[in-house]
């Protein structure tokens, strides 16, 4: 029945794309392949929901790194619609990820995807630019990360980290060269014909949260914003113009706190919320939630997702079908539905997911 189902959405996608031509990059010099994406992607919002998993095709319950390996794809037979990949420390020309994942590695797994028509989106926890160069010992998640950040009774909860990396900040020029790091490995992402690979990228997210040092106590709005806008134009300038942008919270509940930072619609493609939870005080606000970004998204021809949430139920999946969505990543595998059977109900949901033709997986959106 989903095949059936499938075939018909095909046939009405082609039929929707001349809908949606109001809605296109924010790039004006967007390659042809990112535009595609994002009629692709603006289109599918209409059919249904994409399933995304972060590192998906990474690592396991049980495996490290097996080509061909998922563990969507073990529970299901597929594999998500999205997936995710993490580009923490990338910036300090170290091998592998704050999650121990090889770069070279990724870049493997992102041609692979693209190859198999997937989605992908790219996130970036970046190291602390004044604690990574204090001395001392650095871990991925205490001294010297994304995450070092005064404590919520420090007197101090301002460090000016973002104001530094701006033009006239004392960390200008390494900022530009982490940027220059991000942006020649980007570079290197080109399909069998050697076509830039489209890629949706995530960065400085969460940012009405406290816990990064771009977060909400941490600059003012306006510093936000241009760290936003100096982002976008120095990769654009670099020659990127295949990359779709996501503007992302963390939980906020008013359409005003929301849009706190906003950059403007000239750099952003997408507008997506992270939300972890459950319970039904959770399933209120999460709705209340979705509602206001995809009312946002909506209203300035924007893309929308649920970007990050955690464990899921049939719950969940009933407010998301409320939504125009993208897609909704869990994320890693503490909180995806489990295949490896530790908790079976998850799993039972899982492959349920699969078999509702409104929740989207590798194989619906080829």
């Amino acid at each position: 029945m989903k095949v059936i189902y499938l075939f018909i959405a095909w046939l009405l996608v082609g039929s929707s794309c001349a809908s949606t031509q109001e809605g296109r990059p924010a790039d004006p010099q967007a390659t042809p392949e990112a535009k595609a994406l994002f009629a692709r992607l603006m289109a599918l919002e209409e059919k249904g929901i994409m399933y995304g998993h972060q590192d998906d095709l990474m690592y396991g319950t049980t495996w490290w790194y097996q080509k061909d390996s998922s563990d969507v794809k073990a529970a299901t037979g597929d594999y998500p619609g999205v997936v995710g990949f993490e580009l923490g420390e990338l910036e300090t020309g170290r091998p592998r990820s704050l999650d121990s994942v090889s770069f070279e590695q990724i870049t493997e797994q992102v041609k692979f995807f693209h190859q198999l028509r997937g989605v992908i989106t790219i996130s970036w926890h970046c190291i602390n630019p004044i604690t990574s160069q204090l001395p001392g010992p650095k871990t991925p998640n205490g001294p010297g990360s994304a995450w070092d950040v005064p404590r919520r009774d420090d007197p101090v909860k301002n460090r000016g980290e973002v104001k530094s990396i701006l033009p006239g900040g004392v960390n200008h020029a390494l900022f530009n060269q982490w940027l220059t790091r991000l942006a020649d490995y980007f570079l290197t992402w080109k399909d069998a014909d050697g076509r830039p690979i489209p890629f949706l990228f995530r960065p400085w997210h969460e940012h009405s949260g406290d816990f990064f040092w771009w977060g909400n106590t941490r600059c003012t709005p306006q510093e936000y914003a241009d760290l936003w806008r100096y982002t976008v134009r120095f990769l654009r300038d670099k020659g990127l113009h295949n990359i779709l942008y996501i503007y992302n919270t963390d939980k906020v509940y008013s359409a005003e706190e929301f849009l706190t930072g906003y950059p403007g619609d000239e750099y952003i493609d997408m507008l997506a919320i992270d939300w972890y939870g459950s319970g039904p005080e959770f399933n209120v606000v999460v709705d209340q939630g979705l509602t206001f970004v995809t009312d946002a998204a909506r209203e300035r021809h924007k893309l929308a997702a649920l970007s990050e949430c955690g464990n899921i139920g049939w719950d969940m999946v009933n407010i998301l079908r409320k939504h125009k969505l993208s897609y909704f990543l869990t994320w890693r595998n503490r909180y995806m539905p489990d295949p490896a059977r530790r908790r079976p109900g998850n799993t039972d949901l899982l492959r349920s997911m699969y078999n509702d033709p409104h929740t989207l997986f590798l194989r619906d959106i080829q």
